[in-house]
């Protein structure tokens, strides 16, 4: 794992989350919009959302206003009342976001994926959230299997990172495999782990 972990850290030394927020809500908010979408749509959408609302005032407004801003983000009725509600939520409860991963995934559109990257995010916990590009580059990298849930996925993932690593792999994953270890021509020509990759070795294959 080490050679995994050294050269993630090589080519990603700079981690980072590519959501825009400037406070614990937003970021919440931000993370639960990024549901079936991509960071950068979600910035642009609340680019326009964060402007207009505050706590407060998302939690006081019209569903369909919100609903407008959401479209391009897919989902809008159902993720418009998302966060209109989470806003209540978070004002009944002084503008603090909840610390308990199971309080947190009891509000509508929470789920744990959610969860962990909040409370690792906000709170340094341990918690390792596993999205679509930490799945896929764990399994090409046969820290995972392709039969592996994202629970069991996140469970593996964290046996091996220390407490202190999780959200910085966490984010170096996402990158790695939203750049280059890609679902559409990955970048195996030029990736160092090419020779323990099992896509690389696939794609060899196939081209021979």
């Amino acid at each position: 794992m080490n050679k995994i972990f050294n050269y993630l850290d090589e080519l990603i030394p700079d981690y980072y989350c590519e959501l825009n927020y400037n406070n614990d809500f937003e970021f919440l908010i931000a993370v639960v919009l990024s549901a079936q979408t991509t960071d950068s749509k979600v910035n642009k959408v609340t680019e326009e959302l964060f402007k207009k609302y505050d706590i407060t005032s998302l939690s006081n407004a019209n569903i369909n206003e919100i609903k407008n801003i959401l479209l391009p983000l897919g989902m809008a009725n159902k993720k418009a009342v998302y966060i209109k509600n989470i806003a209540s939520y978070i004002k009944n409860n002084n503008g603090v976001i909840p610390r308990d991963r199971n309080t947190l995934m009891s509000l509508d559109g929470v789920g744990r994926k959610t969860a962990n990257l909040v409370l690792a995010t906000l709170y340094n916990e341990p918690y390792l959230a596993v999205d679509t590009h930490v799945k896929r580059v764990s399994e090409r990298l046969g820290i995972t299997s392709v039969s592996d849930d994202v629970l069991k996925v996140e469970e593996k993932l964290c046996k091996i990172i220390p407490k202190e690593d999780i959200l910085k792999r966490h984010h170096q994953l996402v990158l790695f495999g939203r750049y280059y270890c890609k679902s559409k021509n990955p970048s195996c020509n030029t990736c160092k782990l090419k020779n323990i990759c099992k896509n690389s070795h696939q794609v060899w294959c196939e081209f021979f």
